[in-house]
């Protein structure tokens, strides 16, 4: 089992918090996580919404639970029966023992609306994201990572075969069944395949739901109500523009990325890494995969946008505490990269503390324009903590 890095997060939440959700798509290690948190001094209950069984012990669900009281209770797709979070409420107030109630969720809008509603101040908030960067150095080479994903069946297959059936049944899964189940809604099966390829033939570009819904032959709405559901389900990550005080024409749509690259492959159909580097798509998943890198390991007090003017200034990210621009990143896949002048016009704009060009596995160095090169598991191991 790989160490996960949430799991100190979770051990320090377990000790103050009564309920803690542990939130993140199907099968990125929810379960395997929780089950390992449990200690010899503590006895534990595990139960299943997805199984008739567990459901069915959950008739009278108050009575069985407060028979449970004494035991940590780790409840797995919970959003499946909202009702429960009604009934964990009182169950709380009346004993308020810490790491009471461990929650699991694979739908972040099911999952927040329910605990809004009755368990605010009860329950500390966590995201297991699938495997990254600073998980696997000492594991698997970081290529492996970036070209099979992060998801634990496919990163850890014992050859690309492997991973690339998993990953087809995944989607498929997710296609047919996960969604619509996750959100309690009837979705079209072939819609939304069509629809997340076209996001992945996309990846890192600007959204256009109008061209969308032309190339679907829908509305923009109902291409936005897709878009929700694939973000919703933590597949699909929405990067915001940024543009607070800003006196020049700046770009407003956001960019939107396939969050697990291994995914993003499949849905490209690439086979291999040799594959990978001679695909049109191969910047725009690097960028992805950076993106997503820095996403999972920065400190909660920054927030993440990109730059784009219609004059020509850009950055890939932009790293932002309150309304004040940290630091602007431009992301290479090359070792050896050129500062762009858009993105020198953008640090003539934002006037950033600090500004770098991401590599895969380039030396630090600062370029003649003041430019800090630098690679991705450096960036996130010496530098992003520091803003």
């Amino acid at each position: 089992m790989i160490k996960r890095n949430l799991e100190v997060l979770l051990v320090h939440k377990l000790k103050k918090s009564p309920a803690v959700a542990i939130l993140g798509p199907r099968q990125v290690g929810k379960t395997t996580l929780a089950k390992h948190l449990n200690t010899d001094e503590q006895r534990s209950v595990y139960l299943d919404m997805e199984n008739p069984i567990d459901q069915n012990k959950l008739q009278d669900a108050f009575s069985y639970l407060t028979s449970h009281e004494n035991d940590r209770v780790i409840i797995d797709e919970i959003q499946l029966m909202p009702a429960l979070f009604s009934i964990l409420r009182p169950l709380i107030d009346a004993k308020r023992t810490p790491g009471r109630f461990i929650l699991l969720g694979s739908a972040s809008p099911s999952l927040v609306k329910g605990v809004s509603e009755t368990l605010a101040g009860r329950i500390a908030y966590t995201e297991l994201t699938p495997i990254g960067i600073t998980e696997v150095s000492s594991v698997l080479d970081y290529r492996m990572n970036w070209f099979r994903g992060g998801f634990p069946e496919a990163f850890l297959a014992e050859n690309n075969g492997y991973a690339i059936e998993w990953l087809n049944d995944f989607i498929r899964s997710y296609v047919e069944r996960d969604l619509a189940l996750l959100f309690g809604v009837a979705l079209s099966p072939v819609l939304l395949r069509n629809f997340w390829s076209m996001l992945a033939h996309s990846n890192g570009n600007l959204l256009n739901t109008e061209v969308f819904a032309r190339s679907l032959g829908v509305s923009a709405t109902t291409v936005t109500r897709y878009l929700d559901f694939l973000e919703g389900g933590y597949m699909v990550r929405r990067l915001q523009p940024w543009f607070v005080n800003a006196k020049k024409r700046l770009i407003k749509s956001p960019k939107t990325y396939i969050r697990d690259t291994g995914i993003l492959h499949r849905l490209l159909n690439i086979a291999n890494q040799e594959d990978l580097f001679g695909h049109p798509g191969v910047g725009g998943s690097w960028e992805g995969y950076v993106v997503e890198q820095i996403f999972q390991a920065k400190p909660d007090h920054l927030d993440l946008f990109f730059y784009r003017t219609q004059a020509g200034a850009e950055c890939d990210l932009l790293l932002v505490e309150g309304v004040r621009p940290r630091a602007c990143i431009e992301i290479k896949l090359s070792n050896a990269p050129v500062v762009s002048k858009g993105f020198l016009n953008c640090i003539a704009d934002l006037e950033p503390e600090s500004s770098f060009i991401i590599t895969p596995q380039s030396e630090t160095y600062i370029s003649t324009q003041d430019v800090v090169i630098i690679s991705i598991s450096s960036f996130i191991e010496t530098r992003l903590n520091s803003f």
